[in-house]
């Protein structure tokens, strides 16, 4: 193991929700919580993306979008901010997955995303490789409760889901597969509190 890197044990169900976070905000910690939650999780790291491919526009510092996360999720024990892909040098979710594997045998992860990215999700390079690599847990997001229907992932991988009963069986069940599971919404976004003014981590 990499100094610096977390720590994770064999057979440890372990969550990785990806994002820019700019900023990071409650509603992130609600998903996290839930994702603890309804899929039995260990524990869940935040991948602080250096960038996000399908963003025209860079991100904030990385130190200052890690340091309000952790500033956000200081309370919870279970939750470990990390800065992985900056320190991989990957740049593409199946990249990072990939190294994670060969990093830590043994340890079941879950990648986690909200409905809103099931709505673009075939659009990621090798999405159907992520698939391949470790279940994935998508979560209700505000505004996309037809995510289930019109999403062109959820539509051409319709036979690789568990259903929300099989929610705490996800961590370790064999790719492909995938849960969508509902849950109480949180109308938070990063660029909502972006075009209020209210994230002073530009600049």
């Amino acid at each position: 193991m990499r100094q610096g890197f977390p720590i994770a044990t064999r057979g440890q169900r372990i969550g990785l929700l990806g994002g820019s976070f700019d900023p990071a905000h409650a509603g992130h910690a609600h998903i996290t919580r839930e994702a603890l939650r309804r899929f039995g999780l260990d524990r869940v790291w935040w991948l602080v993306s250096p960038g996000n491919p399908l963003k025209a526009h860079g991100p904030a510092p990385m130190a200052a979008r890690i340091a309000e996360a952790r500033r956000v999720m200081e309370d919870d024990p279970r939750v470990v901010i990390t800065g992985l892909e900056a320190e991989l040098g990957t740049r593409y979710t199946a990249q990072t997955l990939r190294r994670l594997a060969a990093l830590y045998p043994g340890v079941h992860f879950v990648w986690l995303m909200g409905a809103d990215n099931l709505m673009q999700f075939d659009r990621w390079e090798d999405w159907r490789g992520i698939l391949r690599m470790v279940p994935v847990g998508v979560l209700a997001r505000p505004g996309y409760g037809m995510a289930l229907r019109q999403a062109r992932a959820a539509r051409i991988c319709a036979g690789e889901r568990l259903v929300a009963g099989q929610a705490r069986a996800l961590p370790l069940a064999a790719p492909p597969a995938w849960c969508f599971v509902q849950m109480p919404k949180s109308a938070l976004s990063s660029s909502a509190i972006r075009a209020r003014g209210g994230w002073r981590g530009r600049g």
